[in-house]
């Protein structure tokens, strides 16, 4: 199942992956950035770090190194990031996720 109608029709995002392995969908405020992802292919997230992030898997499988610890995300589960804290991520295709970033610039919206 995919997002609602309505929602695809949010801004997409200027990302640095292939639009043939993930798709997005974003809102945008002063205090933050709501991104809704849709994995059409898997991808491997490499390492790295940023703000504070939440997130909540809808649909599909995360397995998700946060720090020292990994765990796997299924429909129903959520992960919080700190900032600066280090994390890396393999994304089953098919996944589609909620995430919540601190940044307002964390990816910039396409025009």
């Amino acid at each position: 199942m995919s997002f609602p109608d309505f929602m695809q029709t949010f801004p997409s995002l200027d990302l640095p992956f292939p639009a043939d392995v993930v798709q997005s969908n974003a809102v945008l405020s002063e205090a933050g950035l709501v991104v809704f992802f849709t994995f059409l292919k898997d991808m491997d997230l490499p390492p790295h770090a940023h703000k504070a992030q939440w997130g909540s898997v809808i649909e599909g499988r995360i397995e998700m190194t946060i720090g020292d610890e990994t765990h796997v995300f299924r429909p129903g589960d959520s992960y919080f990031i700190p900032e600066g804290m280090l994390h890396s991520a393999r994304i089953t295709a098919g996944t589609r996720v909620i995430d919540v970033f601190e940044e307002t610039d964390r990816y910039p919206l396409k025009r």
